[in-house]
C-alpha cells in the first residue's frame, strides 16, 4: 500500500507561493517568487530526498503540474529535474485531457479523492506531493494525507496564497513525529494524522474538564 507524502516549503506566516523560482507563480500580482530558493540549504535537500527514492510517484494538481511541466524539463540536467522526468506523475485535473505534455504523465479524471485512494492501495510507492495547495487541503479533508512534510523558513512575506487559508480549511489534528533545525535556520517538521484513539482520548478529557467548569 502506498502512501501520500505532502512536502511543502512555508514562510513563517504561512506562505507556499512560488518558492522555487521568480516567475513560478504570479497570480493575485504576487512578486516574492524563488523565495525558498535565496539560500541553498544542503540540509533541506536530505529532507526532500529521503521521500524521494526510487519508489516514489509524483501526485500533483493541474496548476503546480502546468508550472512544473513548462519549467523543469527546460533546465540543465540536475538530479531534481532527472527525478521528475523519470517518475510517474498522477495529475488531478477536470479540465486537462490526455496526452498530457510530460512524459509519464496520466490523468486522473472523476474524484480526485476517490482515485487517489485506490492509488493507495494499488501502488506500493509513495506518492508525493509538491504546492498543489486546493489538492492537499481536499485530501486532507478526506483523511487520505500520510505524511506532512513542511519546512519552515525563517522569512515573513505578508502576502501569497497560503496552505491553510483562514477559510475553507477543514480541521485536522496532526501529531509531530520528528524535527529538526538546519544551519539556515529552516526548520523542518514532520506530521502523520492524530491515531483515532489521541482524538477520542483527548475529546474526554476536554469534555470532562468543561463538565468540571460548569458544576463549579
Amino acid at each position: 500500500m502506498g502512501r501520500v507524502v505532502v512536502i511543502e516549503h512555508l514562510t513563517l506566516d504561512g506562505v507556499m507561493q512560488a518558492p522555487g523560482h521568480p516567475e513560478e507563480d504570479r497570480r493575485d500580482g504576487f512578486v516574492h517568487g524563488g523565495w525558498a530558493s535565496r539560500v541553498q540549504d544542503p540540509a533541506v535537500q536530505q529532507a526532500m530526498g529521503a521521500r524521494m527514492s526510487d519508489a516514489w510517484s509524483l501526485l500533483a494538481g493541474r496548476v503546480t503540474y502546468q508550472r512544473f511541466a513548462d519549467y523543469w524539463p527546460r533546465q540543465a540536467p540536475n538530479p531534481f529535474t532527472e527525478a521528475l522526468d523519470r517518475v510517474t506523475k498522477y495529475v488531478a485535473s477536470t479540465t486537462l485531457h490526455e496526452p498530457l505534455p510530460w512524459r509519464n504523465s496520466l490523468l486522473l479524471g472523476g474524484d480526485t479523492a476517490r482515485a487517489v485512494a485506490a492509488l493507495r492501495q494499488e501502488t506500493p510507492e509513495n506518492l508525493v506531493v509538491f504546492g498543489s495547495g486546493v489538492l492537499v487541503r481536499s485530501l486532507m479533508a478526506r483523511g487520505l494525507v500520510d505524511e506532512l512534510v513542511l519546512l519552515v523558513h525563517p522569512l515573513v512575506l505578508g502576502s501569497g496564497r497560503r496552505l491553510f487559508p483562514e477559510t475553507g480549511t477543514p480541521p485536522a489534528e496532526l501529531r509531530l513525529v520528528d524535527s529538526t533545525v538546519t544551519g539556515a535556520g529552516v526548520v523542518v517538521t514532520v506530521y502523520q494524522p492524530a491515531a483515532p484513539e489521541g482524538r477520542e482520548s483527548r475529546g474526554r478529557a476536554a469534555e470532562a474538564v468543561h463538565r468540571a467548569g460548569s458544576s463549579g
